[in-house]
């Protein structure tokens, strides 16, 4: 079984950076169409992190994962036109409307916003001729492994980053409140604000707080069950969050697969080992808190209701405070120019930076509201940041050289990890060295000069007849052009997957499609219909009305959190900070909440 571990790249520079920390592949934005607005990227650049990736034969998906109207589909055609011929190695899409057009044979990866939350639309995607299908971030391991039993489908999960609180591409709440769609790539975030929880009579339960505000996802234990389930794409969440995020996140997760892989029954799916010069560390870029997000079947304490803001790692316990200074009661690793946070007497977060360090010594900018007694955090820590941003990682490709006589000269070889040659032979004179031990060490050290490619060699066979004397001119020429031999071979023998979409008539699994369904476009409606499904009305964006309409579904539920389940079967209340009184359900066979738009 070969595994993957999938990181995000806001842009190029980041997809680069992850590939060098040991991504097996990274997911980016084009242009347009990308589930995430402010993420979008030129071709060119694109080009170029897929060069850089295909070195190292991982992989670079496309993020086109938004609905479309009709008048966007022509471009959207182009456009994966254009990323097929710069190589691009898979597409992720929500969009049906999508598999009515002529596509090139470009791999097709189900989004997470198509909701493959079931054995029968997983199944129907396969059949269709999807090659991976992303499964939502809901679904616990034993769900996980009925899909894997009964598909062969591969399986994408996401192990790491912000979570969406809502089941992806159900949610209609940012469009509904001011047009902003998820699923169209800009939502504005309305589950990060606050809001009041109240029963059915007006009795206040919880009073302005970030209620459906959730911690971010953190499943780095469960990788070998994961594998285990079946799961073969590993991906991070964070196609918005800056390089030294990425750095850090990326190298954890692949020193913890790396633990894991055997080189027999798991295998990394891309080559090289990446080196570290620093020791990741999760807490210490952009977090929440975290969360397995109910990998285990467990769903309590999945939210973060007192700030949707990172809260970064706990750093210790106020001992002293004095006028302008305070103690902490353990050695706390504080530095001038760190963010420090804490939560005060009402739960509410405040935060400041440190200005000064004198022994145990702490002297913040402002020193509003620290007590003894209080928890700070440390949410930036400069000197662990400006060393993400000094590149401390090299990824490496294992060679060994050979270096031969010819009967007119020499001839370089190089094998890689992967069994790859390149092979170059020069004519030259033979000179016999005088100095036999100093002219081998020559030859050795100048042939180890890779420093500049993503080689290192492990080992180097010198089969030569006599210690000859090689002029350093003609070494380099045999390392340069047998690596540029090498490089060539490794793009030629790259593995190369292509896709197909199956046109068919199996029958979708639901019947009727009403706006949950997304179809925006004539196109995905007829895809629908092809597969004995009709579509009764059209998706939300398409100007529907949604007074009163369910606007979110959701897998974290109030009650669980407040312990009331069972205990009082009504239906409760969010209060939005503008006055909108949001209802909502509770569907207990499921352990779902849903949440209604007010009835105007």
């Amino acid at each position: 079984m070969k595994i993957e571990l999938l990181a995000p790249a806001k842009n190029a520079e980041t997809g680069v950076a992850a590939i060098n920390c040991g991504a097996d592949a990274v997911y980016i934005s084009a242009g347009k169409f990308g589930a995430r607005e402010n993420a979008g990227n030129s071709l060119p650049d694109i080009e170029k992190l897929i060069l850089h990736a295909h070195k190292f034969y991982s992989r670079v998906y496309i993020a086109l994962n938004t609905i479309l109207r009709d008048d966007e589909l022509p471009e959207a055609q182009k456009l994966i036109n254009d990323l097929y011929s710069i190589n691009a190695d898979g597409l992720i899409i929500q969009d049906m409307g999508l598999l009515e057009l002529e596509l090139p044979p470009i791999p097709l990866i189900a989004s997470t916003q198509m909701n493959n939350d079931s054995l029968e639309k997983i199944l129907f995607l396969e059949k269709a001729g999807f090659k991976r299908v992303i499964l939502p971030r809901e679904m616990a391991l034993e769900e996980i492994k009925k899909i894997r039993d009964k598909t062969t489908i591969e399986l994408e999960c996401f192990i790491h980053g912000s979570l969406c609180v809502s089941y992806s591409g159900q949610c209609y709440l940012s469009h509904a409140i001011g047009g902003r769609s998820a699923n169209r790539g800009c939502c504005a975030q309305p589950c990060r604000q606050k809001y009041s929880l109240c029963d059915k009579n007006g009795k206040t339960i919880i009073n302005g707080r970030h209620i459906l505000s959730l911690k971010d996802m953190n499943r780095s234990e469960y990788l070998r069950d994961l594998i285990d389930a079946g799961v073969t794409s590993f991906k991070i969440e964070g196609r918005l969050k800056d390089l030294p995020y990425v750095v850090n996140i990326t190298s954890f997760y692949r020193k913890k697969l790396d633990e894991i892989i055997d080189g027999k029954n798991i295998l990394k799916s891309s080559s090289g080992k990446t080196s570290f010069d620093f020791t990741p560390d999760p807490f210490k870029t952009f977090n929440r808190g975290y969360t397995n997000y109910g990998m285990d079947g467990s769903k309590k304490e999945m939210a973060s209701i007192y700030t949707p803001k990172s809260i970064g790692e706990k750093i210790g316990t106020v001992e002293k405070v004095h006028n302008y200074l305070f103690t902490i009661s353990k050695e706390h690793g504080l530095v001038n120019g760190d963010g420090i946070c804490f939560f005060d007497a009402d739960q509410n977060l405040k935060g400041t930076n440190i200005n000064k360090i004198e022994q145990e010594k702490i002297y913040p900018d402002k020193m509003y509201d620290i007590k003894e007694g209080l928890v700070i955090y440390r949410n930036y820590d400069r000197m662990f940041i400006k060393t993400l941003e000094r590149a401390p990682y090299k990824r490496k490709i294992s060679i060994f050289f050979t270096l031969e006589e010819t009967p007119d000269g020499f001839k370089l070889n190089a094998l890689d990890e992967d069994g790859i040659t390149g092979t170059v032979s020069i004519p030259a004179q033979k000179i016999k060295a005088e100095k036999k031990e100093m002219a081998g060490s020559a030859i050795k050290n100048q042939l180890l000069k890779l420093n500049d490619t993503i080689f290192s060699c492990e080992n180097i066979s010198i089969d030569l007849k006599e210690t000859y004397f090689i002029p350093l001119s003609l070494l380099n020429q045999l390392r340069r052009e047998t690596i540029m031999n090498l490089l060539e071979a490794r793009e030629k023998n790259r593995p190369k997957q292509t896709g197909k979409i199956l046109v068919n008539d199996i029958p979708y699994p639901e019947k009727n499609i009403n706006y949950l369904g997304n179809v925006l476009n004539k196109k995905a409606e007829a895809f629908y219909n092809r597969h004995g499904a009709k579509v009764l009305e059209p998706a939300a964006e398409s100007g529907l009305d949604m007074n009163g309409r369910m606007v979110m579904v959701t897998k974290y539920c109030v009650k669980k959190d407040l312990d009331l389940c069972g205990k009082d079967p009504s239906d409760l209340y969010l209060i939005g900070e503008d006055g909108r009184k949001y209802l909502l359900k509770f569907i207990c066979e499921k352990c779902q909440m849903e949440i209604f738009f007010p009835q105007v």
